[in-house]
């Protein structure tokens, strides 16, 4: 079993910036892709980022993509999510999930984080 820890959201100003963290214990974490996903208010959780077990192989959305960035440190078991540039459109709860397979689909995570908002005011 693996749990995961997500902290880090909050309320702020478009244009600003957030340092999303996952700390991961259970299993070894190295073992795994790691992934962000999101879902904000009556839609769908759709894909965010991805890393690879080495952390040398990431995927982010288009929507995303140039201002997100994924990173891990397996030494500290912790998958992080640098979010610059903020958009009210980024508003939701991001989810961190571990899976055996770097993948841009949900169903390809076997295990999940509670979530942590974050909320982008215009």
């Amino acid at each position: 079993q693996v749990q995961l820890v997500e902290s880090g959201g909050g309320l702020v100003q478009a244009g600003a910036s957030l340092r999303l963290s996952c700390t991961a214990s259970g299993r070894t974490f190295s073992n795994y892709a790691m992934g962000w996903f999101r879902q904000a208010p009556g839609k769908e959780r759709e894909f965010v980022a991805t890393t690879s077990l080495s952390g040398g192989l990431k995927l982010y959305a288009d929507s995303v993509k140039g201002r997100f960035t994924i990173s891990r440190d397996n030494d500290k078991n912790t998958v992080y999510l640098q979010m610059n540039s903020l958009k009210p459109e980024d508003t939701a709860v991001y989810f961190c999930a571990v899976g055996r397979t770097y993948s841009r689909s949900a169903g390809n995570y076997d295990y999940w984080g509670q979530g942590t908002q974050v909320t982008v005011s215009s």
